[in-house]
């Protein structure tokens, strides 16, 4: 076999393995969720209004590709940890992000009517019940950490708590949805440094802790964790340019959601800004970067499934 036949072989088999790794991921975070949200009340809880909790499921179950989820578990996986904590650590991730989504689908907000193939929050159920499934995800994500089911050590389980609710909050998620809204009302565009700012706030955070729960749980060193948030930070980047892309360009089946809003609502983005050929320009520079920060946390191959997830953020099709 020849060296670029070997090197082929073995790109395919990474690739096999991350594919075969984010089902898995997607599977079990599923699974761990549908658990999270049964009927049955927790120790201190009077009581979970069914409807309240159907919503909630609703939000919650039966899509997406739960890549939050997967960047935590692998990112995790590379320490050695693989059980439970990993497991509900995620979870609580993706119920941040399942809260941001039913929020930002609002009539308020992008005022969106699909979601992953079907109806938004609001128009399967009403505007009042959406908004609080969302506050109910949003709340139940910390519950979760807080919880010594997640991790035997106050400590860690203090981390992991306090890590996301800055990567969700005001100076996170929360505040770039905010500066996206003011985006859309400008009388002039935004810069590239702010557009930058705020994409790297309200997408890019979320993306980021996903790797540094992983970090935090498998008790990562200082160099290795900070190289670990450069390939987050580079991926969050990445992502956001091809959720871009895929608004301008792509097919709204394929989607899930509605194609073209980002121009119709004058949003923020780096096509506007640059023209789409250096946007995929920076796309692809920005995989290139997570790539090498995972080549500097001195892991070696165990990175190989976070660096084709990279790759795969920029080459989706939904």
């Amino acid at each position: 076999m020849t060296g670029d036949a070997a090197k082929t072989n073995a790109a395919k088999t990474i690739d096999d393995v991350f594919r075969r790794r984010l089902d898995e991921a997607a599977s079990t975070t599923e699974t761990t969720l549908d658990a999270l949200l049964g009927a049955e009340p927790l120790s201190g809880e009077i009581a979970r209004p069914a409807r309240l909790l159907e919503a909630m499921r609703y939000v919650a179950l039966g899509g997406g590709k739960r890549l939050r989820p997967f960047l935590a578990l692998e990112s995790a996986r590379l320490f050695g940890v693989e059980g439970e904590s990993a497991r509900r650590a995620a979870a609580a991730i993706e119920m941040i992000h399942c809260y941001s989504l039913a929020h930002d689908d609002l009539p308020a907000m992008d005022d969106d009517d699909l979601r992953r193939g079907r109806p938004t929050a609001h128009k399967a159920f009403d505007e009042a019940t959406a908004i609080l499934a969302g506050d109910g995800l949003l709340t139940y994500a910390f519950d979760v950490l807080a919880d010594p089911a997640t991790h035997a050590d106050a400590q860690i389980r203090a981390r992991l708590v306090l890590a996301l609710a800055r990567a969700s909050g005001l100076g996170g998620m929360v505040g770039g949805q905010a500066l996206d809204l003011e985006a859309e009302k400008a009388t002039s565009p935004l810069s590239q440094e702010e557009t930058l700012r705020l994409q790297a706030m309200k997408t890019g955070a979320l993306l980021r802790i996903s790797v540094d729960f992983g970090a935090i749980l498998g008790g990562a060193s200082a160099p290795v964790a900070a190289a670990l948030g450069r390939y987050g930070d580079a991926l969050g980047a990445a992502f956001q340019i091809a959720d871009d892309i895929l608004d301008a360009e792509g097919d709204e089946a394929a989607l899930g959601k509605r194609a073209g809003k980002d121009a119709e609502r004058n949003k923020a983005t780096l096509i506007g800004l640059l023209g789409m050929d250096k946007a995929r320009e920076r796309r692809d520079a920005l995989v290139e970067a997570a790539i090498a920060a995972l080549a500097e946390t001195g892991l070696g191959a165990a990175t190989g499934v976070l660096a084709q997830a990279a790759r795969f953020v920029a080459l989706r099709s939904n």
